[in-house]
């Protein structure tokens, strides 16, 4: 697989979940042009649906999306392929998320079927060791399908001794938790923060000011700006609509550009990037961009460059990001890749 350019890996949905794909695929990208050219299947891993890596250590992670969850993790050589370092049991099912602190100490996973948090202590080389934490979110939303119990969606750790976010769909709530470092458990810090009930919080984006944080509403297409105050809390500063389309809006990912300039979030239903302006006190719309799918589930920003994965439409398109405006325009051909879920530079 030896050439020019960088390596991304693309997590998917394997048979086991009802997708399509073989495992985590390699891309080869070419920073100038932005193209993608895929390498192949280099772990076949069962529904690897979300993946990180180490800050300092050449380790690539990723949960294994099961009725009995798994992380899994690899060491990543020089031309993307992964060799096993092993897998851990999540303690509960459907793991969807999970990150690596930023010291590199341990790995948090996020258990969408049983609305619970795992943690995972990591060793020099960044290998997991037994699971020390396993915490269990109580609680429902007025959703009776969606919300009938606790749906922990993302785990999102802060910088130096900010909190831990843990995002739940289920109970409408940002948990927050502090690490100890010397047993590998979680502390929550009280009290958790209550969305709008039926918001259906999914994934939250801080911004580079360390101040302001972006959260997304699956089930109300809702984005709520919040102020990160100095004790950890969030204070809502308002909401805005994730779309101006008409149709089912579900968003995903969100995410704010290196400058801070941008936010944007992808809508599932009716395959749209969102594009808002941060200058003011709530996030603005600028533009609404068709990604050619009807299902973008995930996006990654990569200089100029922005990634996203329709999960439903087998494939990962490319854009280019204009730097004054914000605005991704779509370049080239969509990448064929069978039920991507998550795109990682």
């Amino acid at each position: 697989m030896s050439g020019q350019g960088e390596v991304v890996h693309i997590g998917g949905y394997t048979a086991q979940s009802g997708g399509r794909g073989s495992g985590i695929i390699a891309a080869r990208r070419d920073p100038t042009t932005g193209a993608l050219t895929p390498l192949g299947t280099v772990a076949a891993t069962p529904s690897p649906s979300f993946l990180a890596r180490h800050p300092t250590r050449p380790v690539l992670y990723a949960v294994n999306e099961l009725t009995d969850g798994e992380i899994s993790a690899w060491r990543v050589g020089p031309d993307g392929e992964l060799d096993p370092l092993g897998s851990r049991s999540t303690g509960g099912a459907e793991p969807c998320h999970l990150a690596v602190l930023p010291d590199g100490g341990h790995l948090v996973a996020a258990n969408y079927g049983s609305g619970s948090v795992a943690v995972f202590p990591l060793d020099p080389q960044g290998v997991p060791g037994e699971r020390t934490d396993l915490v269990v979110h109580e609680g429902h939303g007025p959703d009776p399908q969606r919300q009938d119990h606790a749906h922990a969606h993302m785990v999102n750790p802060g910088a130096g001794s900010g909190p831990l976010f843990a995002v739940d769909l289920g109970t409408d709530s940002v948990y927050r938790y502090d690490l100890d470092d010397a047993t590998g458990r979680l502390v929550p810090r009280a009290p958790r923060i209550r969305t709008t009930p039926g918001t259906g919080p999914r994934h939250l984006a801080r911004h580079p000011d360390g101040r302001r944080c972006y959260l997304v509403g699956e089930l109300d297409a809702s984005v709520t700006a919040y102020e990160l105050t100095d004790d950890g809390a969030l204070h809502q500063r308002g909401r805005v609509e994730a779309s101006e389309r008409t149709g089912h809006v579900q968003p995903s990912e969100v995410a704010v550009g290196p400058d801070g300039r941008f936010l944007y979030v992808a809508n599932r239903g009716v395959g749209t990037l969102a594009v808002f302006t941060l200058v003011g006190e709530l996030p603005q719309l600028v533009a609404e961009v068709d990604t050619g799918g009807e299902w973008p589930r995930h996006f990654a920003l990569v200089g100029e460059h922005i990634y996203v994965a329709d999960e439903r439409a087998d494939m990962v398109r490319v854009f280019r990001r204009d730097a004054d405006t914000g605005v991704p325009e779509a370049i080239g051909e969509p990448v064929p890749v069978p039920s991507p879920t998550c795109v990682l530079p």
